[in-house]
């Protein structure tokens, strides 16, 4: 069960010189999937061209929760929220997302979209409370790039 934090949280822009932080809270976060474009390079182009819209929050200079969001000029895509397991359920991933929400509205984003896992129950609920809606008649597709 995770303790009540009775220390300030603060949120802020993430930036790569949060990349090897952000990266071993992504790796031991459950339903979080790093994979290709997770690379060092592949996330600082992505920060780059979303300056301030990805956030990370901290708790006396330690990075306890993260999230990647961006847009293509129409669409918002969130990616790789993550809570440290010990502040979980208090509030701060709903904060992250509603911080990124607010950003992407700021840059006249109408629609945001996400991908989760089929098999995270607990992040499908998440999302849910958050409210954020399956598509049924989307289908998630992929094509690696080599």
């Amino acid at each position: 069960m995770p303790i009540r934090e009775s220390r300030p949280i603060s949120t802020r822009p993430l930036t790569l010189a949060d990349y090897e932080t952000v990266l071993s809270l992504w790796q031991a976060a459950e339903g979080v999937e790093v994979a290709e474009g997770d690379g060092r390079d592949e996330i600082a182009r992505y920060l780059e061209r979303n300056p301030g819209l990805s956030r990370v929050a901290e708790i006396e200079g330690e990075i306890v929760g993260a999230v990647l969001c961006g847009h293509d000029g129409r669409r918002g895509h969130i990616y790789h929220l993550a809570v440290a397991t010990g502040h979980r359920g208090h509030g701060l991933g709903r904060r992250l997302v509603l911080e990124c929400v607010d950003g992407l509205r700021r840059c006249g984003i109408k629609r945001a979209l996400l991908l989760v896992a089929g098999d995270n129950a607990a992040g499908r609920s998440f999302w849910i409370s958050q409210g954020f809606a399956p598509i049924a008649e989307a289908l998630p597709m992929g094509l690696d790039l080599p």
